[in-house]
């Protein structure tokens, strides 16, 4: 397959990077110039990452095009290209729907939508698509997990869900800090609460489904800390905390969605 990329920021850096480590079967992937310092690092890394400075290049000389551009400049950027009718094209675009996409190119096309998480690098990643696409699993598949989405409302979700992820450094970055004012040393509170979350993230990876409320259940003593943290956590606002942030997001890609329907 030969993959093009019209826009090189980080999460294009991610996905060639995981493409590349996977060794996936990708004869050739086009990346545009801009920015011209990660597409000149992915072309240093394999010699089947090659720059192209025009964008309808890209498009001539890929069977899937990957749109990894913002969507203020969106319009913009792909008014002018010219599209196959059919060609397979991954939109990683945020809030634009696919039908939005195809009215500015003007050209019927095979649109499915993907949101990719930087760990997609390390064949670590979780994938959304919508519609569920096979070219997308044969993509994506190598570098982890992919779920396909059944309506635009749950692509949506994952989308908000996907939003947890400053949230989570956050988190860790308060409890260090109180490790800290508790005589721990920086590195010894970061590599603590590192090594603790990792493993956690392998039980639940490795638990075959088993509901969270599950796992919790049997990661708290009754009458225990863990049990007490969590109790503790709910009546001082924490779970309406997170599900007003949840509700917030949603909310916002929901209206740019509309927006730019």
């Amino acid at each position: 397959m030969k993959l093009g990329f019209i826009g090189t920021g980080a999460i294009t850096e991610a996905i060639v990077t995981g493409l590349l480590r996977a060794q996936a079967d990708v004869t050739e992937i086009l990346v545009s110039e801009r920015s011209s310092v990660i597409s000149a690092r992915l072309a240093d890394a394999s010699d089947r990452v090659r720059i192209c400075s025009d964008n309808q290049d890209i498009v001539e000389g890929s069977e899937l095009v990957v749109l990894a551009i913002r969507p203020q400049d969106a319009h913009a950027a792909l008014s002018p290209l010219r599209f196959s009718e059919g060609q397979h094209v991954c939109s990683l675009i945020a809030t634009v729907e696919a039908e939005t996409l195809a009215d500015w190119i003007g050209t019927p096309l095979d649109i499915f939508r993907a949101i990719p998480l930087p760990s997609v690098a390390a064949l670590s990643g979780v994938t959304a698509l919508f519609p569920y696409d096979p070219v997308g699993e044969k993509v994506f598949g190598p570098l982890g997990t992919v779920i396909g989405a059944k309506t635009l409302d749950e692509f949506d979700a994952y989308a908000t869900a996907s939003s947890l992820m400053g949230t989570y450094f956050g988190i860790l970055e308060l409890a260090a800090e109180w490790l800290r004012e508790n005589g721990a040393e920086r590195d010894a509170a970061q590599n603590y609460l590192n090594a603790v979350f990792l493993g956690l993230t392998k039980t639940g990876s490795e638990a075959d489904g088993t509901p969270f409320e599950t796992l919790r259940e049997e990661h708290s003593t009754p009458g225990g800390l863990n049990e007490q943290m969590f109790a503790t956590f709910i009546s001082s606002g924490g779970a309406a905390a997170l599900t007003t942030a949840l509700d917030a997001v949603a909310d916002r890609v929901r209206k740019a969605r509309q927006c730019r329907s």
